[in-house]
């Protein structure tokens, strides 16, 4: 076994990493940008080195860079991770001209399934299903035009050299196909640096479902079961699971055995994984290949009780595979999910910035967390903002689902907002919990899966005052001297009366007031018009227990610092910041005369100009961040004075891309 590795990657898979080369003994070496400095996989490894700038292409993308500190440091081989260059042929090549060994497959294989156009005449010569549509070398648009009606509407349009999502639009009509080609091939020029495309018919509410496959270097192919990723936003997989509850044993032999074809067909060495699209009526059709280890390998880990990155290591060392297919037993059910830094709110805008708090699940049996970093770090505006990934398994998929339902409940973020209030709603919704989910529900059934502006109701201001006011009493409020002493209870105690203290909440821009008397966890609160009895009130282990109008509650409730946050069993949350009781004044919000940067990012195409009368919701410009196109609208209808952003600038979050005149 090697001795020593160097780690080409960041985040949760250069840690995930680390943790497998530990167990085995081997030393790793990982590399970090400017930016990612203080990060979790630099303090993990047993050393690291800097390559760089912040921006991929100043350090994880610059090859030379790494393979310098690979033999520096000493490394025998390099383990790419997923994305950046896990799937680069020259970087591959590089490696063994340099005598190192990349953890990955031949630079041929991925050559061959690097471009969708060349894996589908690759895999119709191996008679693996394809669904119809064009993938030729002529790019010209006229051409792709008329391929396209000859495919005939609605049909995808696909970056050729594509993956998780980028550069694909559903094109419905031929009056739609040139935008939606232009927008596709900025994408892909910009996360792939190649703007070639394919097209394919658009299959009707389908289903995503992949295999994973591996080789060795002695002619030995296997698969390793299907997960099914059919719960898609824009093409970006949120929930992911094995075994599909779609498939019974007849497809599910069908399929292994032509992703098994379609890895033969590339005498394909390491982890790969085959993606199908499948019809609701069973009918499956390869989609492409991804040529390394992919971000949901945790649910086949957990159902066969492997390591896949071990594997992956003694496959690289020219060992061969541990196992054969007959030997690949599955147990139970395995589900994933995601934590990002993201508004769900806002169309699911990226977001950035420190973590204030992060409390995640307990590991256990049930529960695993793959995460790259901890509370205190900082999402930054340079890479993927994934903060963790959630996986549970148990004996079936109802069994599961209840424990990601508990985990995600135990979850808070605090800082940049996040996705988990979405994730929750997401495993208890029945398209869900019924498995009869496709790749376009999401899209189609968004609004079932956000909360919306939902403010707190009475119950949960009095339980958050209820929690602040038990954790006041349970703080001394003198450092010393008696701790019997009247005087030692911060419950607002007075001689001959029970006190009265003011616990003011912010809830974003909205003030709660509420007024309370009594102690030790029996009080009466009023806010407003609106009074509650709160008798029997205890806090411990993230729950609030109490009687409040003589009917008893368990309300999960934690608190850390100045917050409070509420979560009820719907999924539903409540976040409040405690305030000064009697120092506030509110503040009328001004008109939307602007349209701002959301964040940092590139303005890639601007539709407006000076003069011109828009819409309330028209869309004035698209902005490139984080590795996804933003289309920046109209906040509200009038006329433009002044735009002062052009294509190609690189502008900060917050600043005034266009401004309105006064009128409207």
């Amino acid at each position: 076994m090697f001795d020593c590795i160097l780690i080409a990657n960041r985040g949760e898979i250069a840690c995930r990493v680390i943790r497998t080369c530990r167990r085995l003994g081997i030393r790793t070496v990982a590399v970090y940008s400017t930016a990612d400095a203080d990060a979790q996989h630099v303090r993990l490894a047993d050393e690291a080195w800097p390559i760089g700038g912040p921006r991929p292409a100043e350090s994880y993308l610059r090859g030379e860079a790494i393979l310098d500190v690979a033999r520096r440091s000493g490394a025998q081989a390099i383990h790419p991770g997923y994305g950046f260059l896990s799937e680069n042929t020259d970087f591959a090549r590089a490696c063994a001209a340099a005598g190192i060994v990349f953890i990955g497959p031949r630079p041929e294989s991925i050559d061959a399934m690097g471009s969708k156009a060349a894996a589908k005449a690759l895999m119709e010569k191996h008679a693996v299903p394809l669904v119809p549509g064009y993938h030729g070398e002529d790019q010209e648009p006229a051409h792709l035009a008329a391929e396209a009606t000859r495919t005939g509407f609605p049909l995808m349009i696909k970056a050729a050299a594509g993956g998780g999502g980028k550069g694909m639009r559903i094109v419905r009509d031929a009056a739609g196909f040139a935008d939606a080609l232009a927008s596709a091939q900025r994408e892909a020029a910009n996360a792939f640096g190649d703007t070639r495309v394919i097209l394919e018919r658009y299959v009707g509410h389908p289903r995503h479902i992949e295999f994973q496959v591996f080789g060795d270097s002695h002619g030995n192919i296997i698969h390793l079961n299907e997960r099914e990723c059919s719960a898609q936003r824009r093409y970006q997989k949120v929930l992911e699971e094995t075994p599909s509850p779609f498939l019974d044993e007849e497809r599910r032999a069908r399929m292994g055995a032509a992703a098994v074809a379609a890895a033969r067909a590339v005498d394909y060495v390491g982890a790969g994984t085959v993606e199908f699209i499948v019809g609701q009526d069973g009918e499956f059709f390869f989609m492409e290949m991804n040529t390394r280890l992919q971000v949901e390998h945790p649910v086949t880990e957990e159902t066969l009780g492997l390591d896949l990155v071990e594997w992956q290591l003694r496959v690289a060392h020219g060992e061969p595979l541990p196992l054969r297919q007959e030997d690949v037993r599955a147990s139970g059910h395995a589900i994933e999910v995601r934590l990002y830094a993201e508004d769900p709110e806002a169309n699911f805008l990226p977001g950035s910035g420190r973590l204030a708090a992060l409390a995640l699940p307990s590991p256990s049996r049930h529960v695993r967390l793959d995460a790259g970093v901890v509370a205190g770090d900082t999402v930054t505006i340079f890479y993927d903002p994934m903060i963790a990934k959630l996986i549970v398994h148990d004996r079936d998929r109802a069994k599961a689902l209840e424990r990601l339902r508990e985990a995600l409940a135990q979850t808070d973020i605090a800082g940049p907002k996040s996705n988990v209030a979405f994730l929750e709603r997401l495993a208890r919704h029945p398209a869900v919990v019924e498995g009869r989910i496709d790749t376009g529900y999401l899209d189609r059934h968004l609004d079932e899966f956000l909360m919306g502006t939902t403010r707190a109701g009475d119950l949960e201001c009095f339980a958050a005052a209820t929690a602040v006011l038990l954790a006041d009493e349970s703080a001394p409020a003198v450092a010393a001297g008696d701790p019997h002493s009247p005087w030692a209870s911060a419950d607002a105690w007075r001689l001959g009366h029970p006190g009265k203290r003011v616990v003011a909440l912010m809830e974003g821009e909205c003030r709660h007031e509420i007024d309370a008397h009594g102690h030790d966890g029996h009080y009466v609160l009023h806010q407003g018009d609106h009074s509650c009895t709160v008798a029997g009130a205890r806090l411990g282990d993230g729950i609030l227990s109490a009687r409040f109008d003589g009917r008893a509650r368990r309300v999960p409730l934690s608190m850390e610092g100045t917050r409070i946050r509420l979560h009820d069993d719907e999924g539903r949350r409540w976040t409040f910041e405690r305030a000064p009781a009697y120092a506030w004044a509110g503040e009328a919000s001004p008109g939307a005369r602007h349209l701002v940067a959301p964040m940092p990012g590139r303005i890639v195409l601007v539709r407006a100009t000076a003069g011109d009368v828009v819409e309330e919701g028209q869309e004035l410009l698209v902005m490139e961040a984080m590795k996804m196109e933003l289309a920046l609208k109209a906040p509200r209808a009038g006329t433009i004075e002044s735009v002062s952003a052009a294509q190609g600038d690189f502008v900060d979050a917050d600043a005034i891309l266009v401004r309105f005149t006064e009128t409207a």
